[in-house]
């Protein structure tokens, strides 16, 4: 590699390490030195969940903290804080005033009560038994946010407390927590209880972090003024440390341990009683409403240790440069083969690839490391699990196109530029049989195409017109009639009932071919060519290793009419990119017309395959497997028509695409890298890598639907349906915007039209999506489709009928839409960054579907008339470029 090359590398691998390092740059904040006032507190441990053994009794001794567990627990927390909050009396939990004494702690015994008013004498009787019990105890809560969720009235809770009062000493003071804002709204409440116990958690207010504490502040400052006689005590505070954004609030470390160590200070400075939430991480609280983020309020984890420093920086994932060396290893390689590979790259594609690599590898470790870092909700994990191949395969995509582009702008001359050879160079004329295949096609088109094929400047050639299955004798009889008028060089054929569709046809040719015909040229009934094509065309098979020699599919008739142009300029970029891209490599797609083969090449890998829609490629493909080569002539040497309508183009591209995994699924294991299969490495990675962004509009279909499906869960059901992580977008966004830069970019450098046509065949090519997304799905899963022929020459259609053709695309569009604001439609949605991202996405996601009901509308406009005729009633002409 060159000392370039290597630059750019280590310039690569820099950069990469720096991305790691820049986002996970230690934060610093107030420092905090003392011990904490109050904590909560669960010994539950890992495997432990209170929620199953309250439903199967029998469960305890497995499903819950030991005696000696919670000792342990209380023992490590002596000395760091002065209290503990329980909430229950069941479960264990009656022992921890007791023990919590043994170490020199106080306790804050709660009784829980909800619903279930048996489970609540139970606990009503405990917290007078454990007051009794423990004289240290001086101060009891009585349930816990029962009128903030709505479990309990406001005089069901009074009762409640009235009966804990007459039972315990005077000296006991009791008090029930509930969020600060309903405390202002039940004054009778506060009357009962001796100091307010509110909960101020900014994270569930969707406050941002950089405004917690002065929401805390805040929420703390408005009860005291509207109670200034009763004692407050802030029951809980605090931020989860990992899980899901909830609106503006995000759970993180850093997070966490910055507010905690602000709130701390502040409450120090103002005399705050306060008990933070809680002390150690408890997953089992995730099956109390499926949110992550309910595991990680703890201040040690799980495993009892400390998440963070409270006098120092914190780092969030102090693992990161796990990450950042993963990312370079990942990518290094690829690039060093590909930076070696490519000697003549200019400085600009070495630095362009090299990034675009260690992106997309940087992109798979980042995504790959969210459920570590965020703990995600086992919803959210389901979806990840479904996108995450969706992702692969968009970077799989991405990198292909990117290679393509690379090579195409910045890799110098093309070594395999063919052209046609110019007047006079041709020494030997051998013979030519031209088939000319059609299926109920308009006669005086096709005769118009026998005409140029009559006119070809090369003397050594024969016609076949062979039509297929048409039932009209209206239609084929005056093809039949104008054939026998040009003597013996044109020769008919009406096959009817006849198999085999076009390749059906062909193969009957085969059998009428002259035997001394050495070429076999196939022409669509609707081309008109160059008289030289022949004659330019027929000396590259003087070289015995050219198979089949191929010229682009272009065509005419187009420049009055907005749909065909648009559609014009789509095909272009194929024949202007892709087959010359592909022709570098020995391997492009044989296309049915304006193709010549060999034919002893043509016998020697068998006829056209019948079985296959698109039995072009796939011969092309089969003679490249015994080793022919291939040549590619960009230039245009014939014009056809492009189809009348979206649903004839759609149709077609339906076509291709299913017919595309028919060669996959039959040619499978030739295409098996470092396998001899008579393909080169080139050939096997070109007929993949052509293909798979077709996979990957049959995956972007896939993300669609679930993507729709699962809104309607956020909607309907919001406590098992998260919004969908912001990196979710990737594989909606990201296609959208990889397809748009690959195309605008290489159509600005090799396709030669100008900006409003490159955004009208952009419009084109994704308003197939569907239809190609379709075709793949309908391909893996089915062997067989019928052969639809594109009409030619056919009439314009209605505005309704533009609608219909698109029905899929239209409803897939409009429920993308009535989706995006259904899901804002909540208050605290419409005001939530995540939702209205998601929003966001759900619009841009049906863009393709947009752009395929434009298109047919487009195609209903009528043509602008040619200079001296007169537009038609109503027709408004759009102005030529």
């Amino acid at each position: 590699m060159r000392l370039s090359g290597f630059l750019v590398l280590l310039a690569i691998v820099l950069a990469n390490l720096g991305f790691w390092a820049a986002i996970n740059q230690p934060k610093t904040g107030l420092p905090w030195a003392g011990s904490i006032a109050s904590v909560s507190f669960s010994p539950s441990r890992a495997d432990d969940d209170p929620t199953v053994v309250r439903q199967m009794p029998h469960l305890d001794e497995t499903l819950l903290p030991t005696r000696a567990e919670i000792e342990e627990d209380l023992a490590m927390l002596a000395g760091k804080v002065g209290q503990v909050r329980t909430y229950s009396t069941l479960e264990g939990l009656d022992q921890v005033p007791e023990l919590a004494a043994k170490h020199g702690l106080k306790a804050l015994p709660g009784a829980w009560l909800d619903e279930r008013l048996a489970r609540n004498e139970r606990e009503i009787a405990n917290i007078i038994r454990i007051v009794r019990d423990n004289p240290e105890v001086d101060r009891v809560m009585v349930g816990n946010e029962n009128l903030t969720l709505h479990r309990l009235t406001p005089e069901q809770m009074i009762r409640y407390i009235r009966r804990v009062r007459a039972a315990i000493p005077a000296h006991v003071k009791i008090s029930t927590a509930e969020a600060w804002s309903i405390w202002l709204e039940h004054p009778e409440v506060v009357q009962e209880v001796d100091y307010i116990t509110i909960h101020t958690l900014p994270f569930w207010e969707r406050v941002d972090i950089s405004e917690a504490l002065a929401f805390t502040q805040r929420m703390v400052r408005e009860v005291k003024a509207a109670y200034p006689d009763k004692p407050l005590f802030v029951g809980e505070v605090g931020w989860p440390s990992a899980g899901r954004s909830f609106g503006r609030a995000e759970p993180s470390l850093v997070n966490q341990a910055l507010f905690l160590r602000q709130f701390l200070n502040w409450a120090n400075s103002e005399g705050l009683d306060y008990n933070v939430v809680e002390a150690f991480d408890q997953p089992w609280k995730i099956n109390l409403d499926g949110t992550a983020s309910e595991k990680h309020w703890g201040v040690f984890t799980v495993e009892r240790k400390p998440k963070f420093d409270w006098m120092g920086p914190v780092i969030e994932f102090k693992e990161w440069p796990f990450q950042a060396v993963a990312a370079t290893l990942i990518a290094v390689l690829p690039v060093i083969w590909f930076l070696g590979k490519w000697k003549e790259l200019r400085l600009a594609g070495r630095i362009f690839f090299a990034m675009l690599v260690q992106f997309a590898a940087t992109l798979v470790i980042w995504t790959m490391s969210t459920p570590v870092v965020r703990d995600l909700a086992p919803s959210t994990g389901l979806m990840m699990g479904v996108l995450f191949p969706a992702l692969a395969l968009l970077l799989a995509v991405v990198l292909i196109n990117g290679i393509e582009l690379t090579e195409l702008t910045w890799a110098g001359r093309l070594k395999r530029g063919h052209k046609p050879h110019p007047p006079g160079t041709i020494k030997r004329f051998p013979k030519v049989s031209l088939h000319l295949p059609c299926y109920n096609e308009p006669p005086e088109m096709v005769k118009l195409t026998i005409d140029s094929l009559m006119a070809l400047d090369y003397p050594n050639f024969e016609i076949l017109v062979l039509d297929n299955n048409t039932k009209k004798e209206e239609v084929w009889k005056p093809i039949e009639e104008y054939c026998a008028s040009l003597g013996e060089r044109v020769k008919f054929f009406h096959l009817a009932p006849w198999p085999g569709a076009k390749a059906g046809a062909l193969n009957f040719g085969l059998t009428q071919t002259a035997e001394d015909a050495e070429i076999i040229g196939v022409v669509d009934s609707d081309y008109q060519v160059r008289k030289d094509w022949l004659s330019s065309l027929i000396p590259y098979f003087e070289d015995e290793k050219v198979g089949h020699v191929q010229a682009p599919q272009d065509h005419r008739d187009w420049e009055r009419d907005l749909f065909k142009e648009m559609i014009n300029w789509e095909y272009a970029g194929f024949f202007d990119i892709g087959m010359v891209y592909r022709n570098e490599a020995n391997a492009i797609i044989q296309h049915g017309t304006m193709t010549l083969v060999r034919k002893k090449a043509m016998e020697d890998a068998g006829r056209w395959a019948e079985w296959c829609i698109v039995e072009d490629a796939e011969l092309g493909l089969r003679m490249m497997k015994l080793g022919y080569e291939s040549v590619y002539i960009q230039e245009r040497m014939g014009h056809g028509l492009v189809p009348d309508s979206f649903m004839a183009y759609k149709k077609q591209r339906f076509r291709w695409a299913y017919g595309a995994v028919q060669i996959l699924k039959a040619h499978w294991r030739s295409l098996i890298p470092f396998k001899e299969t008579g393909l080169t490495a080139g050939q096997k990675y070109h007929f993949v890598s052509g293909w798979l962004p077709w996979f990957a509009d049959g995956f972007y279909l896939m993300f669609c639907i679930t993507a729709l499906l699962w809104t309607i869960g956020m909607i309907l059901a919001p406590r098992y349906f998260d919004t969908p992580l912001a990196f979710f977008i990737l594989p909606t966004v990201g296609v959208f915007c990889a397809k748009i830069v690959h195309h605008i970019f290489l159509y600005t450098t090799r396709v030669k039209c100008s900006w409003k046509r490159r955004i009208l065949s952009a419009v084109a090519g994704m308003g197939l999506t569907y239809a190609i997304a379709w075709a793949m799905w309908q391909g893996i899963f089915t062997k067989h489709t019928p052969f639809m022929r594109t009409p030619k020459m056919a009439d314009k259609v209605g505005l309704k009928d533009a609608v219909m053709m698109t029905l899929e695309e239209t409803s897939l569009m409009a429920a993308h839409w009535v989706l995006a604001i259904a899901v804002l439609i909540p208050r605290h949605n419409f005001y939530d960054p995540e939702v209205r991202l998601w929003a966001f996405v759900l619009v841009v996601q049906s863009m393709p579907f947009l752009a395929a009901l434009v298109a047919s509308v487009i195609s209903t406009l009528p043509s602008k008339p040619h200079p001296g005729e007169t537009a038609p009633h109503g027709a408004t002409p759009h102005p030529a470029e």
